[in-house]
């Protein structure tokens, strides 16, 4: 399934009007999530090059290019032992992005208790960049909606999703999807509706909380919001 944002979401929509709800989540449940930690990804990215570029340092700059390489082969066992020598031994910024790096990698290998657990210790470590640390809460958040609980969720980035937060819009959509999983459409509701009133959300997070909207009003488990 190709993951362009605005032809997915009118799929979804198509779903809805020919009246098929029953197995719209079923069948698009999991890539709405994957499309949105896309995004995430993109974000945590961003503050982590900005991150790297402020603290370059040519040699072990080298052997972090060459274990992403690594990981992006899927050698993921090689990829891990170069990291964690760059965790013990690196200078600068490069042993934080050595195991951010890591944690991304034991999710890649599907050990996602492992990934939850890295991201954790990385978001509770005040000797790390602030940024840094909530792109970990982040990356540990979008992990739990598939692999843990709504309050696990809650519990990594539920601080986030507030204004002026830079991770505002992707821990709302985080929480929403967590809601909606577990059933609460009325939690799910209040926090896709505030993406949705968020003048800030980007334009794709706003359409995908549109959508989620319309999928708690067809389910007809959550009153829709009065104007």
């Amino acid at each position: 399934m190709a993951f362009n944002d605005d032809s997915f979401i009118r799929e979804v929509n198509e779903e809805l009007r020919s009246d098929q709800m029953k197995g719209v989540w079923r069948r698009f449940g999991r890539y709405i999530i994957v499309v949105a930690i896309l995004i995430v990804v993109g974000t945590a990215g961003k503050v982590l090059y900005e991150y790297w570029d402020d603290n370059r340092s040519s040699g072990a700059g080298d052997q972090f290019l060459a274990a992403m390489k690594l990981a992006d082969e899927n050698k993921n066992d090689e990829a891990l032992a170069a990291l964690d020598k760059l965790e013990k031994e690196g200078h600068g910024a490069y042993p934080v992005l050595a195991r951010m790096r890591a944690a991304t990698v034991q999710a890649q290998k599907g050990d996602a208790a492992a990934a939850v657990a890295a991201f954790n210790e990385i978001g509770k470590d005040n000797g790390v960049p602030a940024a840094v640390r909530d792109a970990a809460k982040m990356r540990a958040g979008w992990l739990l909606i598939e692999n843990g609980s709504y309050e696990q969720v809650s519990a990594a980035i539920e601080e986030m999703a507030v204004p002026g937060n830079a991770f505002r819009h992707s821990a709302r959509e985080a929480l929403g999807l967590a809601s909606y999983k577990a059933g609460n459409m009325a939690q799910a509701r209040q926090w896709f509706q505030s993406i949705v009133d968020d003048t800030d959300s980007p334009r794709n997070v706003s359409n995908r909380a549109h959508m989620m909207l319309d999928l708690i009003t067809a389910s007809g488990k959550a009153p829709a919001a009065q104007g």
